[in-house]
């Protein structure tokens, strides 16, 4: 062998045993990973447990576990979607910040001469009640006459509507509020002509090619996952089959800018950990995805950016707890046993989803246990 053919020869070896070197870090980085997670799930009694990672746009790891329903002993895939609750409310805010490029709304419109009717707190009639409070739980609006019907707000259908209505002023404080994401959709259908379910799937989802929606019948009920209900009391889990309820007699009787409710705006979103990711990716990218832009740069600063004390923006959340001396930026869910978390880290440019189907881990200070162990391990064994 000439001395120029030995050269390359272990110039192409030494980059072979790099590769390989390099190829089994990454497994056994993988491998540790899934035991983490494993042992997490054990601990907090999590029936299944899917998972996504992002890193600079890309996602770089997805994987579930467990199991997607107990009775049947169905193993948990990346395939299988999930009611994501309230991660949800930043699909309304997307869409409706399409609605403010467009110039057929302002952040700071009066909800009233929106949604049609008086949302105007009793102890503070003169000031203006607007879409931004609303849309960062400033409004002083509560659930307190629930949030399933605009009927519990409209003075015209419930007397007690009053009782909607916190004792402080419009914009000052921060309470959450469910039905003010309610109204937020109905304010969206309005102004669209569109039903809040179509207008966020051919709006959102489809040009970011998502499988997901609001509407239960218009999609795959075969991959829906059973959602877990853990009684503490005798350490046990019940199926919650309402989660997918598919209100159809509701949906025949439809009335277009005020049956919104139906779909949940504020928490029926169905959707995959791995196209939650994607769409997560979007927000990460200040509103655009593998080429395709859903809404503006200055959109999603806005939907970022801290309005209430605890930072609270429009539907996305700062949030510097989760993770030690990161900023996180994102949402969680919980309901009907699912707790879901969506975070990510705008300058880092990393971010995780985590969503699991039951777990007897509890919340503290907003955020479940099982999924805060769960997204430290993703970051220290995937991006740190």
């Amino acid at each position: 062998m000439t001395p120029m053919l030995t050269k390359i020869w272990k110039k192409a070896t030494l980059t072979t045993l790099a590769f390989i070197a390099f190829t089994l870090s990454g497994h056994g980085q993988e491998a540790k990973t899934e035991t983490d997670l494993q042992a997490i799930m054990q601990q907090h009694d999590m029936v299944g447990l899917s998972v996504a990672v992002v890193k600079k746009g890309e996602i770089v790891y997805a994987k579930s576990f467990g199991l997607k329903d107990v009775e049947s002993q169905t193993p948990l895939t990346n395939n299988d979607i999930f009611r994501i609750a309230s991660i949800s409310k930043s699909f309304t805010v997307t869409a409706l910040m399409q609605l403010v490029e467009a110039g057929k709304l302002s952040l700071d419109e009066d909800v009233s001469k929106l949604v049609g009717f008086q949302v105007l707190n009793p102890k503070y009639p003169e000031k203006v009640i607007t879409l931004r409070m609303m849309l960062s739980h400033t409004s002083s609006i509560n659930d307190s006459e629930g949030y399933f019907t605009l009927d519990t707000i409209d003075p015209a259908k419930n007397s007690n509507w009053a009782a909607c209505y916190n004792n402080y002023e419009p914009g000052t404080r921060y309470e959450y509020c469910n039905l003010g994401f309610n109204m937020a959709g109905t304010i969206l259908e309005k102004l669209s002509g569109e039903r809040f379910d179509q207008y966020v799937k051919h709006h959102i989802l489809n040009p970011l090619g998502l499988y997901g929606g609001y509407n239960v019948d218009s999609l795959d009920a075969s991959r829906f996952v059973t959602l877990y209900e853990y009684n503490a009391d005798s350490s046990t889990f019940s199926p919650s089959p309402s989660a997918y309820a598919p209100r159809r007699q509701e949906i025949r009787s439809y009335k277009m800018g005020y049956s919104t409710p139906i779909f949940s705006p504020t928490g029926g979103m169905k959707i995959s950990a791995t196209d939650l990711a994607k769409y997560m990716t979007m927000h990460l990218n200040k509103g655009e995805y593998k080429g395709t832009r859903i809404i503006s740069k200055k959109s999603a600063k806005q939907m970022q950016k801290k309005i209430a004390d605890n930072g609270y923006g429009l539907a996305l959340k700062t949030e510097s707890n989760l993770i030690t001396g990161k900023a996180l930026v994102g949402h969680t869910g919980n309901a009907y046993g699912l707790y879901s978390a969506m975070f990510f880290q705008p300058k880092e440019q990393f971010g995780f989803v985590v969503i699991t189907n039951g777990t007897s881990a509890p919340e503290v200070n907003e955020y479940n246990l099982a999924l805060a162990d769960v997204l430290n391990s993703l970051y220290n064994n995937l991006i740190k």
